[in-house]
């Protein structure tokens, strides 16, 4: 099983986390979410917003390819990186994964799920 490094976020996970029982095959944002890092996800995961986004630090050749769809919908996000992916569609590897998760979105309220 992958491990999933998350770097410190203010409101997130002000120590950041280690989740060391990550499934190959799920979503990053999936995984996330059950381990109680509350990433925003205003499209349940649907791939039409960008509140999910995240950077991959390492392990990026690790994740399967993003599509057009979620190229085209990245091009919208804040602090949009080389690396970045949205966490809905990025589908975890087998290989360890270090993530950032950047300090703002697009929304300019928070949702609350």
């Amino acid at each position: 099983m992958p491990k999933i490094t998350v770097l410190p976020h203010a409101d997130l996970c002000p120590d950041g986390a280690v989740i060391d029982d990550a499934e190959s095959g799920k979503s990053l944002c999936e995984t996330l979410l059950e381990h109680d890092i509350e990433i925003e996800h205003a499209c349940e995961m649907s791939c039409a917003c960008t509140t999910c986004h995240c950077v991959v630090r390492q392990g990026f050749d690790s994740l399967n390819e993003s599509d057009e769809l979620e190229e085209d919908m990245l091009d919208k996000a804040w602090g949009l990186e080389p690396n970045s992916r949205l966490s809905c569609q990025a589908v975890i590897g087998d290989d360890d994964l270090v993530i950032e998760i950047p300090r703002y979105t697009i929304n300019h309220a928070r949702e609350q799920h």
